[in-house]
């Protein structure tokens, strides 16, 4: 549930943010290859069922100097929610790099996001060098309501840019913004997923909310739009977009969890239109500024009770499928 960074105190109590902790937490310090305990508990979750991995949709990677404001926005966070937010993975680069493939995720994202103009084109020049140098993360890039927009985007696209990151609350802008009228058409056509946090959870903003993301679908109706945190706490208005509009998915960041359950229950009558969208439901986490384990997501989603062919779905086909992914020999 993203916005500017958490709450429990970080993993390494006092210490600096890198191996120190994730010695403690696994017994291993994350360079050599092996896979620690915590690595070893979600491999056996995707193994019985059968899954070669994971494909997480909504992970983040970004400058620390960006990073680090994220973080401070977490650490104060509480009077916003009312619930304390530690960021459970506050670790180096490297160190966060290294804990994804323990956990055998295949593919995952480095979504970024600026919160005013001038900040997206640079931006999008650290998530290709992160890309480059980092094979399994899909490359991601953003943008923001501005002049030269419709330029970066196209020129992010030209790099290899795979799917966009874009954030309404944090950024403060409506999706409908006629300085992005070029761009949506451009990424529409170019069939690039968009991960989009439009949902009014942890807080709502300006133009959160199903009403903009609405009005932009039934301008761009072929757009590949992924509801962030599957549109809490607006879950019923996402999952009726969804139904309606073949392009649109929606990935789990933190729903179902026991934190947003307390902040935002997901309704029970939404099991059922759940499952008949088990295509288009993809994996997100938020790693890693999670207030729990990263295998707690896959616990929630197991306990709706959807069954092992929506969870293999969700948690690796679906998303296999939208990035063509290569099959795993």
């Amino acid at each position: 549930m993203t916005a500017t960074g958490t709450d429990l105190p970080p993993h390494s109590a006092g210490g600096s943010e890198g191996s120190e902790g994730s010695e403690r937490r696994d017994g291993r310090d994350g360079r050599d290859g092996r896979v620690g305990p915590e690595g070893r508990e979600v491999r056996a979750w995707a193994g019985r069922l059968g899954l070669p991995g994971l494909v997480d949709v909504h992970t983040h990677f970004m400058p620390r100097n960006v990073l680090d404001k994220v973080w401070a926005y977490f650490d104060s966070a509480g009077p916003l929610t009312g619930v304390e937010w530690p960021i459970t993975y506050r670790e180096e680069e490297d160190r966060r790099v290294a804990l994804l493939r323990e956990f055998g995720v295949r593919a995952f994202t480095s979504m970024l996001y600026p919160h005013k103009a001038g900040m997206a084109a640079w931006l999008n020049d650290w998530a290709d060098d992160f890309a480059r140098r980092t094979p399994d993360c899909l490359h991601t890039a953003t943008l923001f309501p501005e002049p030269g927009a419709p330029g970066y985007v196209r020129a992010a696209l030209d790099r290899g840019a795979r799917v966009l990151k874009v954030h309404v609350q944090v950024g403060g802008f409506d999706p409908n913004d006629e300085l992005l009228d070029e761009v949506w058409g451009t990424v529409a056509e170019a069939r690039t997923p968009v991960v989009m946090h439009c949902g009014s959870g942890p807080a709502p903003g300006a133009f959160t909310g199903p009403g903009p993301v609405g009005r932009l679908l039934a301008r761009h109706p072929r757009l590949r739009l992924i509801v962030a945190h599957m549109g809490m706490p607006e879950y019923a208005d996402f999952l009726g977009l969804a139904e309606r509009y073949e392009g649109v998915h929606l990935d789990t960041t933190m729903a179902f969890t026991d934190f947003s359950e307390r902040l935002a229950p997901f309704p029970e009558d939404g099991l059922k239109r759940l499952q008949g969208l088990g295509d288009r439901i993809l994996l997100g986490t938020d790693f890693p500024n999670i207030p729990y384990p990263y295998v707690h997501q896959l616990h929630a989603l197991e306990r709706l009770g959807l069954g092992d062919d929506w969870l293999r779905a969700v948690c690796h086909d679906n998303g296999a499928r939208l990035f063509g992914l290569p099959p795993v020999p």
